[in-house]
């Protein structure tokens, strides 16, 4: 071999070398970079209610861990499906995350005939964040005008007026909704239902008082409840809430009719399905550590211990007791009339399917209803009166059934 060949040779087996070298390491800092700009924390719901809430004590402490901004973004309809699609569509680059509920990746699946995304494989679990009952609140000034001071003053105002108290929730499926749904299945009282695009909305109507109950997340109205704007009639869960010692459970301040009954959310963080597993990892170690700062823990919520991001937590969150026990209240009259007549209260308007329910009992005694439906984040006067034969088996309205078709398209994007 020629003696000048020979550097010539190790020069070219370098140049070759060199790209597959900077390959390594380009890939080495590719997974070492994250977080490299923002991260959004999607919330499927309005601002105001617990999901929300717990989402922006959350950002503060992630932007502190990891020195990038963990931005909160409010994607509510559809009872958090709209939100939760995108999340559920979105890269698995670990820049986008979601608070989910027990109603989108629970109750949803058992209430929606169509669903837009899969709650258990298009999402990767991170960390259970909390889980907290809901509890029954009324607006203090009409509870006291009215004589109400517990459940079973609510009760027997409920069946001495049917049908004409307003019940209101964060969205068809959400566990606001479905608690209210069951009260009124064990209790055997009527109350129309009024969707909206979130907690805050519809505490917004409630302090207002244009509805007059709520089976809200505690965290959310729990403000309220210590200024003495709402009152707490009983909270949903098993057990007394520490955060609420006087107020007694539904079943312990409705008696025997009440058995049995309990209605809790848990919230937790969720990525994309496909998210590397060491993204997933480093953002459950951090929510552990920020679960026990002050920011978490004033309020009011009970904490439990944080989970492994494994397919442990999902088979628990998506037991099949615990979608039995959800179906079990979705497949009721007044749940299945809300689902029937109205897939999803979207951001824009809502069609408050139970209020079809509730114009039956005026069709069948006077062959005419009025429809109401509650607009963007409050309650407008809006409706029409519809009259048909008597004897006719019409339950809806054709205002309902526009608004029907109006929030499927805007929630599925294609027609029934």
């Amino acid at each position: 071999m020629n003696p000048i060949d020979k550097p010539n040779r190790r020069l070219a087996l370098a140049t070759i070398a060199l790209p597959a070298i900077n390959l390594i390491a380009t890939s080495s800092q590719a997974q070492t970079a994250w977080p490299s700009k923002p991260v959004r924390i999607v919330v499927p719901f309005a601002p105001g209610g617990t999901t929300d809430i717990l989402a922006r004590a959350m950002a503060p402490e992630l932007s502190k861990a990891f020195g990038q901004q963990f931005v909160v973004e409010n994607r509510a309809g559809a009872g958090g499906n709209i939100g939760a699609d995108l999340v559920a569509k979105a890269p698995n680059d670990g820049y986008t995350l979601l608070m989910g509920t027990v109603g989108t990746h629970g109750i949803n699946k058992s209430l929606y005939a169509r669903m837009p995304y899969d709650p258990q494989k298009d999402f990767a679990p991170i960390s259970l964040v909390a889980g907290v009952p809901n509890v029954m609140v009324v607006n203090t000034e009409k509870a006291a005008a009215r004589g109400i001071q517990n459940v079973a003053d609510f009760i027997r105002h409920a069946k001495a007026n049917p049908g004409k108290l307003n019940m209101a929730s964060s969205g068809n499926g959400t566990s606001i909704h479905l608690a209210g749904e069951l009260f009124k299945s064990m209790g055997g009282v009527f109350m129309t239902h009024f969707p909206y695009t979130g907690s805050g909305p519809a505490l917004l109507a409630l302090l207002a008082g244009d509805m007059d109950v709520m089976f809200d997340n505690l965290p959310s109205s729990m403000p309220h409840i210590k200024a003495g704007k709402l009152k707490a009639l009983a909270v949903t869960s098993a057990q007394r809430s520490s955060a609420l010692p006087d107020v007694p459970t539904v079943e312990q301040a409705g008696g025997a009719v009440f058995k049995g009954f309990e209605a809790s959310s848990w919230f937790g963080l969720l990525a994309p399905a496909g998210t590397a597993p060491d993204t997933i990892t480093r953002i459950q170690q951090e929510t552990a550590k920020a679960l026990g700062t002050p920011a978490i823990k004033e309020r009011e919520l009970q904490t439990p211990q944080t989970m492994s991001a494994s397919a442990a937590w999902q088979r628990r969150s998506m037991s099949r007791k615990g979608l039995a026990r959800w179906r079990r209240v979705t497949v009721s009259p007044s749940a299945s009339t809300a689902s029937a007549s109205g897939l999803a209260a979207t951001a824009a308007r809502a069609a408050s399917s139970s209020a079809m329910a509730a114009s039956r009992a005026a069709w069948a005694a006077g062959c005419s209803a009025t429809v109401r439906m509650p607009l963007g984040s409050g309650l407008f006067p809006i409706a029409r009166r519809t009259r048909r034969p008597c004897g006719s088996s019409m339950i809806r309205s054709p205002v309902a059934l526009d608004l029907n078709l109006y929030s499927m398209r805007s929630a599925f994007g294609s027609k029934p």
